[in-house]
C-alpha cells in the first residue's frame, strides 16, 4: 500500500508540470493512469469525488440562476397578473383550451347550452382563422374568450418578439370575429417567462392558468376525467379541459364526462361562471 501511495504522490507531481491533454507514459494516457491511481488509493478517490460534487452543485446553481424565475416564483411576484384560481366562493370556472376544433368543440358547446353553463374558451389564432364560425358561436352563446397564442408554441422557448407576435396576431383574429380584444391570456402548457409576463402586464392582460387539471389531453376515459376534476375541485377553482386537440387526439372522455361533472358539482352547491365573472374583470382590454 505504501508503494502505491508513493507512486500516486510521484504521479501527482508529474501531473502538475505535464500538460495532461497531450502526454502519454509508455502508451498509457494520463487520464488512464489517473484512474488507476485513484482506484488504488481510496483517499484520493474520495477527495476527487468531493471536488466533483462541488463542481456539479455549482453548475446546477448557475443553471438555476440563468434560467430565471420558476412559474411558482412568478405567481408570487405577479399575483395580480397571473392567477390559477379565483376568490374562495362557491363559484367555479370551466375552461377549454385549443379551440376551435370541429371534431370536439361543437359537442362541448351543445352540452354547455343544454345545462345552461357559461364557460371560458382559450382560442388558438390559426384555428380561429380556419373555423371562425365556431368562435362566433362561443361569443353568441355567452361564453368568454381568451388568447391561447397563434400556433401553440412553448413560450419559454421563443424570444419576446415572437411571443408578442403570437399574441398580437391572435388578438387581431379574435377581434375581427367577436368585436373585442380579449383581456384573458393562457400560455400553452401554462408556461411563460418573466420578460413576457412583464410585457403582458403592461398591455393589460390577465394571465389565467388553473388549479384543477382534468388531464383529458391524454385521451383519458370518462371516469378518469371525471375523477381528476371532482377529486380536486374547490371554492374558486379554475378547471382545465380541452375542446380541441392535435392530430389523433381523442377527447371523447371529456365530452362524456362533462354532463356528469356539471350535475355533480351543482348538487354540491357550486355555481358555474366565466373566468372574467370569477375574477370580476371585464372580458376585453
Amino acid at each position: 500500500m505504501l508503494k502505491k501511495i508513493a507512486l500516486c504522490f510521484m504521479f501527482s507531481l508529474i501531473l502538475g508540470v505535464i500538460p495532461q491533454a497531450h502526454t502519454e507514459i509508455q502508451g498509457t494516457s494520463i487520464p488512464t493512469l489517473t484512474k488507476l491511481c485513484l482506484a488504488s488509493d481510496p483517499i484520493l478517490h474520495k477527495q476527487q469525488s468531493k471536488q466533483h460534487a462541488k463542481e456539479v452543485n455549482s453548475n446546477h446553481r448557475n443553471q438555476r440562476k440563468n434560467k430565471g424565475l420558476s412559474l411558482s416564483q412568478l405567481y408570487r411576484k405577479f399575483p395580480e397578473t397571473i392567477v390559477t384560481k379565483g376568490p374562495r366562493s362557491k363559484k367555479i370556472a370551466l375552461t377549454f383550451d385549443d379551440v376551435p376544433d370541429p371534431r370536439f368543440t361543437p359537442a362541448v358547446l351543445n352540452i354547455l347550452s343544454k345545462y345552461h353553463v357559461k364557460a371560458t374558451f382559450f382560442v388558438v389564432g390559426k384555428r380561429a382563422e380556419e373555423y371562425p364560425g365556431l368562435v362566433a358561436r362561443m361569443k353568441r352563446e355567452g361564453h368568454a374568450i381568451g388568447n391561447h397564442s397563434y400556433d401553440h408554441p412553448l413560450f419559454t422557448k421563443i424570444p419576446l418578439s415572437q411571443f408578442q407576435k403570437q399574441i398580437v396576431t391572435t388578438d387581431t383574429i379574435i377581434h375581427n370575429i367577436v368585436g373585442y380584444n380579449p383581456r384573458l391570456m393562457r400560455p400553452p402548457y401554462g408556461d411563460i417567462t418573466e420578460e413576457q409576463l412583464k410585457w403582458a402586464k403592461k398591455q393589460g392582460y390577465k394571465i389565467v392558468n388553473w388549479n384543477v387539471d382534468s388531464l383529458d389531453w391524454k385521451g383519458l376515459r370518462k371516469n378518469e376525467v371525471k375523477k381528476n376534476i371532482l377529486s380536486s375541485v374547490g371554492r374558486g377553482s379554475i378547471i382545465l379541459q380541452h375542446a380541441g386537440g392535435g392530430v389523433g387526439s381523442d377527447l371523447t372522455g371529456t365530452i362524456q364526462a362533462l354532463p356528469e361533472v356539471i350535475q355533480n358539482l351543482r348538487k354540491k352547491g357550486y355555481i358555474f361562471v366565466t373566468v372574467p365573472e370569477l375574477l370580476r374583470i371585464p372580458v376585453n382590454r
